[in-house]
């Protein structure tokens, strides 16, 4: 038998020859970082490349909104505004779906990129005239962030296949966490010297240079495939993304397991932030504006750091021994024992902490297996049941933490850091069985494929 061809399915590929093809020197050194096989290389750097510029933006805007949000209004809005994201989204998924089906991928992602860049410009402008704007740029920017990442993750979809993306959204993932740690970064060393306007357009000329990386990696693609070439030129398909995830049962679970992750997620931050403000709760608003500015820099560098680590030297491995049903399970588990400690110990410290390993664990193994589980879905599904979930469900489970903020600090009930602590661990014992059954179902989908 040809050597080239006896890859362990236990170690990364050593092999300079594969299929008839020999591996480039840039193959071979992505190599270390997922199972990038001979003539993947450039692709997969590209779309790596596209993830780092976009999550950069993101956490530059996000370090803005937290200064912004908690200066101007404290901690209970931040819980609050999910409901109205929630709300202007049963009317832009449904407007989105029906651009998607008129026009092919590209265009789709660069008109959708260039809106949110124009916005950015009205949002300096403001800010620099002294405008309150810190609810609507939330409500702007939790919309953005869902909308443009999971369109991202869905072309990301359309180019791979099931066994080619299990393969390589690791390495997607790796750019995806190093432009977050560079951008909260940067964010943490020029927030002082820069200031919420200058950022912001800073951000919207980072999502232009991101429309131009889309098109090379879409032409490059096209080139390299017949079938990339055909589907480039296609329209999405005309159903709904509502509709799709109601009318199936594997989406429909998907579904139900980002909204109860993101009502856990949003309560944990609410728990940080109320801990956080009340050290600057007599301070002025300058002061505070500066406290929350870097306090959330700081915090997303430590964060995106982890991010890095875990997804360069850990998502490829486990995708690789346990396989993505196995990946869904371990973001559940560490917030229960989060949580569970939060319950005995409830101080900022460790807080903190466990927000610090929620977010990490999110952003890299929960997230690209999360990506991973649309490998086996339609196109439209990729795009707009998808688009539905990472945008609508996502939120709806933040509006319901925000509900629950509302019922536990304006009710009698007066719930504390300690019982909002507990409320999560119930629902963290709700997700563990989502995920069970999601891992069912791609189990039943996944044979189908092979």
């Amino acid at each position: 038998m040809n050597p080239a061809v006896l890859e362990s399915q236990k170690s990364f590929p050593v092999f300079v020859v594969l299929d008839g093809k020999k591996k480039s020197l840039l193959d071979r050194c992505l190599s270390a970082l997922a199972d990038v096989r001979a003539g993947e290389g450039v692709g997969a750097l590209l779309l790596a490349t596209n993830a780092f510029v976009l999550m950069a933006a993101y956490y530059v805007l996000k370090t803005v909104r937290q200064s912004l949000i908690l200066s101007q209004f404290g901690p209970e809005a931040t819980a609050y505004a999910a409901a109205g994201m929630a709300f202007l989204l049963l009317l832009l998924v449904p407007a989105y779906g029906a651009f998607a089906s008129r026009v092919v991928r590209v265009k789709l992602i660069s008109w959708v990129t260039l809106f949110f860049a124009f916005h950015l410009v009205i949002f300096a402008a403001l800010a620099r005239s002294g405008v309150r704007i810190g609810v609507a740029y939330f409500l702007w920017l939790g919309i953005f962030n869902n909308l443009l990442v999971g369109q991202f993750w869905a072309f990301a979809n359309d180019l791979y296949d099931e066994h080619k993306g299990k393969r390589l959204f690791p390495l997607v993932g790796v750019g995806t966490a190093l432009g977050g740690f560079v951008g909260a970064a940067f964010s943490a060393k020029a927030f002082r010297s820069l200031g919420p306007p200058r950022l912001m357009l800073f951000a919207g000329v980072v999502l232009v240079i991101s429309i131009l990386i889309t098109l090379i990696v879409n032409r490059h693609e096209a080139i390299a495939s017949s079938v990339q070439q055909r589907i480039s030129r296609e329209p999405i398909g005309r159903k709904g993304g509502f509709h799709l995830v109601v009318t199936n049962r594997y989406l429909l679970l998907i579904a139900a397991t980002i909204l109860v992750l993101n009502l856990v997620n949003s309560t944990g931050e609410f728990l940080m932030n109320k801990l956080a403000a009340a050290q600057v709760t007599n301070a002025a608003l300058a002061q505070r504006q500066v406290f929350f500015g870097e306090f959330a820099a700081k915090l997303a560098t430590l964060q995106n750091l982890l991010v890095l680590v875990l997804q360069m030297f850990f998502v490829s491995r486990i995708f690789r021994y346990f396989g993505v049903r196995v990946a869904l399970f371990i973001l559940p588990v560490i917030a229960f024992t989060g949580y569970g400690l939060a319950l005995a110990l409830p101080v900022i410290g460790i807080v903190k902490t466990v927000k610090v390993l929620e977010n990490s664990t999110d952003y890299s193994i929960q997230n690209t297996a999360r990506q991973a589980l649309f490998l086996l879905t339609s196109r439209e599904a990729k795009y707009k049941a998808k688009i539905a979930i990472d945008t609508f469900f996502v939120r709806f489970g933040d509006m319901l933490g925000g509900l629950l903020v509302l019922v536990g600090t304006h009710t009698a009930l007066a719930l504390g850091v300690r019982q909002y602590a507990a409320v999560n661990v119930v629902f963290v014992m709700v997700w563990l069985l989502l995920v069970a059954a999601v891992a069912r179902e791609h189990k039943r989908l996944a044979p189908a494929l092979s």
